[in-house]
């Protein structure tokens, strides 16, 4: 079980890691062509589109093989995405395969920690995936800024092989290279993964049904008293976070002056507060408890807006740290709630599938309304301010509906519950 249990980690690290340093290729691509600074935001909205659209149908894959293979199958799916760089396509569509590869890839990385391990051990498991997960981020994040600047351009170009034209001449093609590598260590891994010889009914496959099952699983888990907070928590975290991501990129860029290679440091502070963060609730947070978080998510909501009075680069640092630990405080202990739920009312991928869906359509609409907003040439201060109060006023609301539930019935009393 241990064994099997790094493995996953160790696959999940890798291909988190070429997941987010390619984003920083694509943006920099973009750049290079001259492109409008509305599709840079849009580039990741092409790479959660797939999560929304496959839904009903990437649960029902994911638990109708070992998910190792599953996770395998993905992963090549992705490389193909970054081959479609090299033959010239746009990066928004480039992109959005390995999106596709991705979406396949998140309902057998998740489902598979139900299959096993027990309930009490899903706190500490999501604190060592998300906490990995992040680190991915912030090295992925730094490798993709490394790998589009000038220094590291030039030494990757400057590397021949005797005798061989690799055909490998632009500072893009050298920094895919070095993704695609990524992708294949992962493969590696994924084949390493041991079957959990966990077995579900016969998977329907007809197009209809499936979209019917999963339309039946998202109605039970909105219905839940457990599952609806847990997994509104969820959609909203992860809507924000995308969007704060490419919101602190532009925020670095005009309030800070730093460039794309540098600004990129700061997404990983943030990334390293969600892993300090998400390591601290492991250790602190029992399943039972984990509902006691849900007001650092509207204290995170508040520390946002201070970014508007922030033109310091010595201040900006520890106040990005700040929200990505309380972004990681309240997430984890939500999430493994939200996978515990998932699992008593229903199959493993099956849960993931529905989760992935709302949180990637919340990451759709923000993205969407971030990229019109940036269209219209709002304010940055403006737009910062209104996405804080925002995150803060729905957390709110969120935290009031627990309460509301809990006057009704004690829904507390459901977690450890043995599966239907």
């Amino acid at each position: 079980m241990n064994r099997g249990f790094y493995t996953i980690m160790a696959a999940q690290f890798f291909s988190s890691l070429a997941d987010n340093a390619l984003l920083f290729v694509a943006i920099d691509l973009l750049i290079s062509m001259n492109a409008p600074a509305s599709l840079t935001p849009l580039l990741k909205l092409s790479f959660v589109l797939f999560y929304v659209l496959l839904a009903p149908f990437v649960g029902a894959f994911a638990d109708s093989m070992p998910k190792g293979k599953v996770m395998f199958i993905a992963n090549l799916v992705k490389v193909a995405g970054c081959a479609l760089i090299f033959f010239q396509v746009h990066p928004l569509l480039a992109y959005a395969v390995v999106g596709f590869g991705a979406a396949v890839y998140s309902p057998a990385k998740y489902g598979i920690l139900t299959e096993l391990l027990p309930p009490e051990k899903l706190v500490a498991a999501n604190g060592w995936i998300e906490g990995l997960t992040v680190m991915s981020i912030i090295l992925g994040t730094v490798m993709g800024g490394a790998l589009v600047s000038a220094k590291a351009s030039a030494f990757m170009l400057g590397l021949d092989v005797p005798f061989v034209d690799t055909g490998i001449n632009t500072t893009t093609e050298a920094a895919l290279c070095v993704v695609v590598a990524v992708y294949i260590l992962a493969t590696l891994f994924n084949l390493r993964i041991p079957d959990t010889l966990a077995k579900y009914a016969h998977q329907e496959r007809n197009p209809a049904k499936l979209i019917a099952d999963f339309a039946n699983c998202s109605s039970l888990l909105w219905k839940d008293k457990l599952g609806q907070i847990s997994l509104a928590v969820t959609t909203l975290f992860w809507g924000a976070g995308a969007t704060l991501q490419f919101i602190v990129l532009k925020w670095a860029e005009k309030s800070l002056h730093m460039p794309l290679d540098k600004a990129t440091t700061l997404i990983g502070i943030v990334a390293l507060g969600v892993a300090v963060g998400a390591a601290s609730s492991a250790k602190m947070i029992p399943l039972k408890k984990s509902l006691t978080v849900i007001p650092l998510g509207i204290a995170m909501g508040v520390v946002v807006v201070c970014m508007t009075m922030v033109h310091s680069v010595l201040i900006a640092y520890p106040l990005l740290l700040l929200i990505g630990v309380l972004s990681g405080f309240f997430v984890v202990p939500m999430n493994a709630l939200l996978q515990h739920r998932g699992h008593v009312l229903m199959s493993a991928g099956h849960s993931i599938a529905v989760q992935n869906f709302n949180e990637n359509l919340s990451i759709l609409t923000m993205l969407a309304i971030y990229a019109i907003l940036i269209t219209l040439k709002v304010d940055l201060n403006i737009v910062i301010v209104g996405f804080g109060l925002s995150v803060a006023g729905i957390m709110f609301l969120i935290m009031r509906k627990h309460k509301m539930n809990q006057a009704e019935h004690d829904s507390l009393a459901l977690i450890g519950e043995h599966k239907h």
